[in-house]
């Protein structure tokens, strides 16, 4: 199969555990970008916290995009035209504030390039170490939310969210797409909104076919997209039961995996087709 797009989670994937792309996984996705390879972002981070990214890869001279928000937004690097936007209203996001009340765990969203949160925790202040975002703490969360908001985080501790995940799920199933995308991140997305639903929206626009994505993934909020591609790859650091639903896993974020998969499945096959 000859690849035309490959689709990449950012934390614990292409990122290294410091937040940098190692050398070997840069030159590997430059040269598939020479090649005619779409190299696309795909996160559950905002896209200000994913733009730096796409620039140090120069997606804007390719032509690529970036998929944030955990699909909810698609943004083509080129243009800066967003091309795909999905939101939830105030009152929904009113009423996970109540939830996040009841449960007795931490709440946030996004308003602008803001982090906003009614109480500042540990949780929170990863997401503003992550994304590079400030935190503004709103006691009236639902005052502060007046307008649609791209997507809410309920946040604690991985045991507790475990329980929470699975509730919410049930509680919220046909209403909300609910994912973990780090063990102390509960996101809460549009109903049928995620990474593999916002990649198959994609490639239609660019008459790629499904069999010509590989999706690259290590946490459960890249299920869906590992899943869709024609070859969904599971990190080496991704959990057992995400391995074992992927077509083939690749080493650690910091072991080169990305480059691995890259170099693997089109650098050499287009060397030995030359």
């Amino acid at each position: 199969m000859d690849y035309k797009m490959i689709v990449l989670d950012l934390d614990d994937t292409l990122l290294c555990d410091d937040h940098t792309i190692s050398p070997r996984t840069k030159k590997a996705l430059m040269d598939a970008q020479e090649a005619g390879v779409k190299v696309v972002l795909a996160s559950g981070r905002p896209t200000f916290a994913m733009t730096h990214i796409a620039k140090e890869l120069e997606l804007e001279k390719y032509g690529s995009f970036i998929l944030s928000f955990n699909g909810a937004q698609i943004r083509n690097c080129t243009t800066n035209e967003l091309i795909f936007s999905s939101t939830l209203t105030p009152e929904i996001a009113h009423e996970l504030y109540h939830i996040s009340k009841k449960e007795e765990v931490g709440i946030h969203t996004y308003i602008g390039d803001d982090i906003v949160t009614p109480a500042n925790n540990e949780y929170t202040d990863i997401e503003a170490q992550i994304t590079g975002m400030p935190i503004v703490e709103e006691v009236d969360f639902i005052k502060a939310i007046q307008e649609p908001v791209v997507k809410v985080l309920m946040v604690d501790s991985p045991e507790r969210l475990v329980i929470l995940e699975k509730k919410m799920q049930q509680q919220l199933e046909g209403k909300l797409n609910v994912v973990r995308s780090k063990p102390f991140f509960l996101e809460f997305t549009e109903a049928g909104v995620d990474k593999g639903t916002s990649l198959h929206h994609l490639i239609q626009k660019l008459n790629i076919q499904q069999a010509e994505v590989i999706a690259i993934g290590d946490s459960y909020n890249d299920l869906a997209m590992i899943k869709f591609a024609g070859l969904g790859v599971a990190m080496g650091n991704a959990p057992d039961d995400i391995k074992e639903i992927a077509n083939y896993v690749t080493d650690t974020n910091m072991e080169d995996g990305v480059a691995k998969v890259v170099e693997t499945f089109i650098l050499n096959k287009m060397l030995h087709t030359k």
